[in-house]
């Protein structure tokens, strides 16, 4: 199973994406958080494979924590995703150590197959 940790400060969202993704046989929803700072609290306790991150959210950006998630344990991927797709957002993401990134305006399938990537060795 793909434990994944939803990050959104939107919870409608979220929701979203939980009802989406436990359709899944293979994902499991770990945990959710409507920040980055919370985002790190939860990664080091639920121990995620995944962490589904916006990138613009009060607070912490998820820019800034996938950059902390990074140096922490490394031990889970990333996959940023934002309403704001473009070059310099995705580069900003990279340089963070998002192994993955995902327009929030592509299909549901393009980002099945990034949390896939991550958890199977095939990006990240």
């Amino acid at each position: 199973m793909i434990r994944v940790l939803l990050v959104d400060d939107q919870a409608h969202v979220r929701i979203g994406w939980r009802m989406r993704l436990s359709l899944e046989p293979d994902i499991v929803i770990a945990g959710e958080a409507a920040d980055g700072r919370q985002a790190l609290e939860l990664a080091a306790t639920l121990q995620p494979d995944v962490v589904l991150m916006d990138v613009q959210m009060p607070g912490m950006d998820g820019i800034t924590a996938a950059d902390h998630l990074k140096e922490g344990s490394g031990a889970c991927a990333v996959v940023v995703t934002s309403i704001f797709d473009d070059a310099a957002t995705r580069a900003r993401a990279r340089a963070a150590g998002a192994a993955a990134f995902v327009g929030k305006q592509e299909p549901i399938d393009t980002m099945l197959a990034a949390i896939r990537a991550c958890v199977h060795g095939q990006i990240g």
